[in-house]
């Protein structure tokens, strides 16, 4: 079969298929468009869910006569010029409107500011017609009417109207998060008005537009730099958590993405800090010389690569576990919300809660049988003290011990009773505090078992006969790279030959353990994001384990000093707001909510 050229119409179409795949791909290059042409206001329309109709309206530069006709023309672009190195834009590849153009009715009506009037090109099926003078007001107004009509195999492949609505309300919430100085309004007859005022330079404002007014409540602050690159955004305390990952946002020199490596920092980063099924809530902000990234990796951008991936890794994971340590351990203002609500009047409990009596044995929220006293040694003194009915205690008020700064301020108040024998009731200076006794004490044994981790060697079990573990030259290679860094964590490794390690020493903590699986997961982790944390992971994880079967269980009462030396040591501890298992260690009421319970305010 003979050679031939395609037709042009043929090559937009191929194109399309890469670059617009469904409406909301659409509606992401042509808001990227009205971006890069400095619009502060956009408004996009949508019907039957993007396919009938596809609107964007901007207030940005427009463009003349000229301008228009090559805009509909396979890479035709004002962002670059000759290199790929030095992108500043968001849109570069001048194929989103001919790709449009190709397989849907396109038209465009434009006008500079400084021209006296505007101009309007259409171009159906990838066949464009003649350029012809239209009434327009400054900016840009594109209209893409019944998307894939040219094409309409790729209709089937479509969801439902609800669905491609909600895609192009996610792009829309990306940008808007990305540029809060832009206003933003989402309309049509498929769905509610959707408006994003411009809050200017308060982006915590804007990402509180988008992710509700909560995450002002419960965002913690991210400024880090490391070798010219840097990192901002905000990041939510562990207990303010999603069922899924869609609240997590990331932009890299001010462009949505959704690049695996960031997503996978982010999950490393709240490692044991959440339960398992939840996600946390995140807006990062990467800036970085545009050398360093290759954005040109998919025609949808929303992928990067980057030229040193395991710094931008190490720089989020690092980052956002500082801020964790740092303001990490209050808890949700959800919680409090929760509680709140079960209060109001007409809350029916046993419409959602099992009718069966609340125990210590059979509480979820408590994962072992209760034992006699104290795991940990340090504490067996305990064991002798008296245990007293849960009461009230007035006589210990929120005054500093003697030993303490005479100032000293407290945010978990005092102990003022132990409830059921596993909840302890504290006052503050504005509210009261309920504190999970096992949970949280869970987590002070978690915290400072991995502070062990983490200043000196670890103790290793020797194995009689070293193991050899046969992998690829290359995964020899990498391993070895980072022997001295994996024999800190009890890992001690050899080169045996060209193609296999000898392994002669295992992390004691871990016990038992498949040698061949730890050093082939190893290497595959260190090929994909040169790091070997995956052993560091797996001996937390075994000190989690064992800070749980070492904490004070629920169902022991505690003295009024057990229960506030407690309170002190949550409050000094990083990451004491959740246990290891990310369940909430206290929940906090403040005096306010309490007065709105019984009419007051």
């Amino acid at each position: 079969m003979a050679i031939r050229q395609l037709s042009e119409t043929l090559i937009n179409q191929i194109a399309a298929g890469e670059v617009i795949e469904r409406p909301a791909s659409a509606a992401k290059e042509l808001i990227e468009n009205a971006l890069d042409a400095g619009a502060t206001r956009i408004e996009i329309a949508t019907s039957g869910g993007g396919k009938a109709l596809l609107r964007v309206s901007d207030n940005g530069s427009g463009m003349d006569a000229a301008d228009l006709e090559l805009a509909v023309r396979r890479h035709c672009t004002s962002k670059i010029s000759e290199t790929l190195e030095d992108i500043r834009t968001l849109g570069f590849r001048g194929e989103a409107l001919p790709s449009i153009g190709s397989v849907a009715r396109l038209s465009i009506a434009s006008r500079r500011r400084d021209s006296a009037g505007g101009h309007e090109i259409t171009v159906a099926g990838g066949k464009i017609a003649h350029l012809r003078p239209a009434a327009a007001n400054p900016g840009t107004i594109v209209e893409v009417r019944d998307l894939f009509f040219a094409t309409p195999a790729r209709l089937k492949f479509l969801k439902t109207e609800k669905a491609e609505a909600g895609a192009i309300t996610e792009i829309v919430k990306r940008m808007a998060i990305a540029f809060p100085a832009v206003r933003f309004v989402l309309s049509g007859s498929d769905r509610t008005t959707l408006e994003f005022p411009a809050t200017g330079d308060d982006h915590l404002g804007r990402m509180a537009q988008v992710l509700g007014k909560e995450f002002r409540d419960n965002a913690i602050a991210l400024d880090a730099v490391r070798e010219e690159i840097s990192l901002t955004g905000f990041a939510g305390v562990p207990t303010f958590n999603r069922g899924n990952s869609a609240h997590q946002y990331a932009f890299v020199n001010g462009r949505p993405v959704q690049d695996k490596l960031i997503l996978s920092a982010i999950r490393g980063a709240y490692a044991e800090t959440i339960p398992s099924g939840r996600h946390p809530v995140a807006v990062l902000s990467i800036t970085l010389d545009p050398a360093l990234v290759d954005v040109n990796v998919h025609p949808a951008k929303s992928d990067v690569r980057f030229r040193d991936p395991g710094l931008v890794r190490g720089l989020i994971v690092g980052a956002i576990r500082e801020a964790l340590a740092r303001d990490g351990n209050r808890a949700a203002t959800t919680g409090a919300n929760d509680m709140l609500r079960s209060f109001r009047p007409g809350f029916q409990p046993h419409a959602q809660r099992p009718q069966t009596p609340w125990s210590a044995e059979t509480s979820p929220s408590r994962p072992y049988q209760p034992t006699t006293g104290f795991g940990e040694r340090p504490q067996a003194s305990f064991d002798g003290l008296s245990m007293p009915a849960a009461r009230a205690e007035p006589q210990f008020s929120p005054q500093p011990p003697a030993a303490a700064e005479p100032n000293a301020r407290y945010p978990l108040g005092a102990a003022r009773a132990q409830i059921h024998a596993n909840y302890i009731v504290a006052q503050t200076e504005d509210g009261l505090v309920i504190v999970d006794q096992h949970a949280a004490h869970e987590r002070l044994v978690f915290e400072a078992m991995r502070k062990a981790l983490h200043s000196k060697r670890l103790a290793s079990q020797v194995l009689l006969i070293p193991e050899i573990v046969d992998i690829p030259e290359e995964d020899c290679d990498r391993l070895m790279q980072h022997a001295a860094e994996l024999s800190e964590l009890g890992l001690a490794i050899e080169r045996f030959g060209p193609g296999a390690i000898a392994v002669r020493e295992t992390p004691a903590m871990l016990g038992e353990v498949d040698t061949h699986g730890l050093i082939r997961q190893l290497a595959d982790e260190i090929a994909e994001w040169d790091t070997a944390s995956g052993l560091s992971a797996k001996l937390e994880y075994v000190a989690a384990t064992m800070a749980c079967h070492g904490s004070v269980r629920s169902g022991r009462r505690l003295r009024p000093e057990e229960m506030n030396a407690l309170l002190r040591e949550m409050e000094v501890t990083p990451g004491s707001g959740q246990c290891n298992h990310g369940r909430p260690t206290y929940i906090e009421l403040k005096l306010s909510d309490i007065e709105r319970l019984f009419g007051r305010s």
